[in-house]
C-alpha cells in the first residue's frame, strides 16, 4: 500500500522547489507546475514501472512524455527527487549552459528527458510512436503522456488522437490537465472546446475522469483504473481536473500565474504555506 503521508510530504517539497526555482531567475511557469505536483509524484513514485538508471531506449519499463513542456519546474523537481540527477542541480534552472532549460531538451543529456517539448501539440505524436515501438518490441509496458487542456487547441493533437484509435494503440494512457486556464485567460474565454470527454469518445478512445486531480489518493485510484483499461483495443484518456497554482492560495483559480514569477514577498508567503519536509536544495 502506498504511504500517503510520504507522498504528501514529497508533494509539499516539490511545491517549494517550484516556487524557489522560478523566483530565483524571475522566469518560468509556476501555475501549471503547482497544479500537477500530485500527479507527477504519484506517477513517478507509485504508478510507473521504472528501471534503475536511465537510457533513451526505455525497453522493459514504462515511459512518460511531457507535451506541455513549459511546466518543466514540476518535472525537474520530481525527476531529481526520484533519483534521476542530483537535487542540487535544481539550483541551475534556466541558467545559461544549464541542463535544466525553461523547456526540457535532450541535447545536454539530462536523465529522465526523452524529448524536447515546449512547442505545444507534439507530445501525443511522440507518445504514439513510443507505444507502437513497444508493441513491435513485444514489450508489454505502458506509455504515459501529459497534455494541457489549452494545448488541445493545437490541431496536431487531433490528428494523433484519431490515429491512436484507428491503429488500436491500447498501451497508451494520455492525461489531460483540465485546469480550464491558459496563458491569456480561461480556456472558455480563449477558445471554448466543449466536452473533451465527448470529443475523445467520438475519436474512439476510452475516457475516465479524476474529479479530484489534486488529491493523491484519488489520482492513484483513477490511474490504476486507467491501467486496467489498457490492452482492450483502445487508447485511454484521463481527464484530470486540477486547480492551477494549487497549494499557494494567491496563485490558485487564475491564469495570472501561468508564466509569472513571484517576487520576494510572494515567495516568502508561498513557502510559508508549504513547510519544508524533505530538505531544500
Amino acid at each position: 500500500m502506498p504511504n500517503i503521508k510520504e507522498l504528501t510530504d514529497l508533494t509539499t517539497q516539490v511545491r517549494r522547489d517550484i516556487i524557489r526555482m522560478v523566483h530565483k531567475v524571475n522566469s518560468g511557469h509556476p501555475g501549471g507546475s503547482l497544479g500537477c505536483a500530485e500527479f507527477f509524484v504519484s506517477l513517478y513514485q507509485e504508478l510507473m514501472e521504472r528501471k534503475d538508471g536511465f537510457d533513451m531506449d526505455g525497453i522493459g519499463e514504462d515511459l512518460f512524455f511531457l507535451s506541455n513542456g513549459h511546466i518543466s519546474p514540476v518535472y525537474y523537481s520530481v525527476l531529481a527527487r526520484s533519483g534521476y540527477f542530483p537535487v542540487e542541480e535544481l539550483n541551475t534552472f534556466r541558467l545559461i549552459n544549464s541542463r535544466l532549460q525553461g523547456h526540457p531538451t535532450t541535447h545536454e543529456g539530462l536523465p529522465g528527458i526523452r524529448i524536447a517539448s515546449g512547442s505545444l501539440g507534439q507530445g501525443m505524436s511522440v507518445a504514439l510512436g513510443a507505444a507502437q515501438a513497444k508493441k513491435l518490441n513485444n514489450d508489454d509496458h505502458l506509455v504515459y503522456s501529459l497534455h494541457g487542456d489549452g494545448e488541445l487547441q493545437e490541431g496536431q493533437n487531433w490528428e494523433a488522437i484519431m490515429y491512436a484509435s484507428a491503429k488500436k494503440v491500447d498501451n497508451l494512457i494520455s492525461t489531460i490537465d483540465l485546469n480550464q486556464q491558459q496563458i491569456d485567460g480561461s480556456t472558455d474565454d480563449v477558445l471554448p472546446m466543449g466536452s473533451l470527454r465527448a470529443k475523445f469518445e467520438a475519436f474512439g478512445w476510452t475516457v475516465l475522469d479524476i474529479e479530484k486531480g489534486n488529491d493523491i489518493e484519488a489520482i492513484l485510484e483513477g490511474m490504476k483504473d486507467a491501467k486496467s483499461l489498457t490492452g482492450k483495443g483502445k487508447p485511454v484518456c484521463v481527464l484530470l481536473h486540477t486547480v492551477m497554482g494549487n497549494g499557494v492560495d494567491f496563485m490558485m483559480h487564475t491564469h495570472a500565474w501561468h508564466g509569472k514569477a513571484p517576487n520576494d514577498e510572494q515567495l516568502k508567503e508561498g513557502l510559508s504555506q508549504n513547510p519544508e519536509t524533505l530538505g531544500d536544495y
